[in-house]
């Protein structure tokens, strides 16, 4: 099945402690259905110090359920992703504006 959201898409959260927020996914995890975004879904990774990095406590970004975002269309609402046919080629589009996400 076509991936419905990639890397590099601008999404909204949906649901959870980071509600409302938007970022860009930075990678997707298809096989688990997840995505990490960068901003979102923050956890604090304690590292050691060695001679190339300072250590302490480092922000992470987690990975958050697909479930849970949906991409923002040009009016900067959440949308939904849908498949049509333009030409001989497969493109994605948001079902609200009925706009190409990509060309």
């Amino acid at each position: 099945m076509a991936a419905k959201l990639k890397s590099g898409d601008k999404v909204v959260v949906l649901s959870g402690k980071d509600k409302g927020k938007q970022g860009t996914i930075t990678s997707v995890d298809p096989k688990a259905g997840k995505a990490v975004v960068d901003g979102i879904n923050m956890a604090i990774r304690h590292t050691r110090q060695s001679q190339t990095s300072q250590g302490g406590r480092l922000p992470k970004a987690m990975p958050i359920e697909l479930s849970n975002l949906a991409i923002v269309d040009k009016n900067g609402k959440p949308t939904r992703v849908g498949f049509k046919m333009e030409g001989d080629k497969k493109v994605r589009y948001a079902k609200t504006t009925g706009d190409v996400i990509d060309a």
